[in-house]
């Protein structure tokens, strides 16, 4: 499941593609989503990368490939698969169009408290439940968290989203997690593990990311929808 800033890139890059043949620049997806800046494209790419629906071509530079679409994306097939951030344009490829899902059920979720965005805060076991589109969860049990904090803005994530959170003690690098810190704090981030150690980044330039021993934090699951009310 791709968070919303994931699939609006994807649909701005394939679209863009199909339009004008030629890939946008990292000005222009920038400037298209709203960030404020590039390194948070080059994070969205690299998420995508990690989920699979973008490939880095090895022989060509700064060009990557499309290799699969979102399901229940409303994406128009385009001309090529292949997007090129450089002048120079791929081979042509045409692309499947994936259905949308038909699936309109709506289910109830525990929802359980507030989770940050920011400086960690406690995830608070509550007897809530949230009504959820079922085509929004894929498989496993899920939860979901209210938002509290700023620090994922660029992921697409805001103040008083509802998270919607599968439960796994597992995740890959990239990935969006609820990470429990020291046994006593959970926070909203992207998830990256090297040398013994994990680092939590933000989507948002004013944070800095956070470093720990693997020992002192947990993953209790990780991002697979979002929800946003309108008052």
């Amino acid at each position: 499941m791709l968070t919303p800033k994931q699939h609006e890139l994807l649909c701005f890059i394939h679209n863009s593609l199909e339009e004008s043949g030629v890939s946008p620049s990292f000005e222009e997806m920038k400037d298209a989503l709203g960030l404020k800046s590039k390194s948070g494209v080059h994070r969205l790419i690299s998420a995508l990368e990690e989920r699979g629906f973008l490939r880095r071509l090895p022989n060509r530079a700064r060009a990557l490939e499309v290799t699969k679409l979102p399901e229940g994306g409303n994406l128009k097939p385009a001309a090529s698969n292949v997007i090129n951030i450089a002048p120079e344009q791929a081979p042509s490829a045409p692309l499947k169009e994936i259905p949308v899902a038909a699936n309109n059920d709506v289910i109830e979720i525990p929802l359980h408290g507030k989770i940050a965005a920011g400086v960690p805060i406690e995830a608070l076991e509550g007897q809530s439940a949230l009504s959820v589109p079922a085509a929004l969860l894929g498989s496993g049990e899920h939860y979901a968290l209210e938002v509290s904090g700023d620090s994922m803005i660029e992921a697409g994530i805001l103040d008083g989203d509802y998270a919607l959170i599968q439960r796994t003690e597992t995740a890959r690098n990239g990935e969006i997690v609820v990470a429990l810190v020291h046994d006593e704090e959970a926070t909203l981030k992207y998830l990256f593990k090297d040398n013994g150690q994990v680092r939590l980044d933000p989507a948002n330039p004013a944070y800095e990311p956070q470093i720990f021993g693997a020992g002192e934090v947990r993953i209790q699951g990780k991002m697979a929808g979002l929800l946003r009310r309108y008052n």
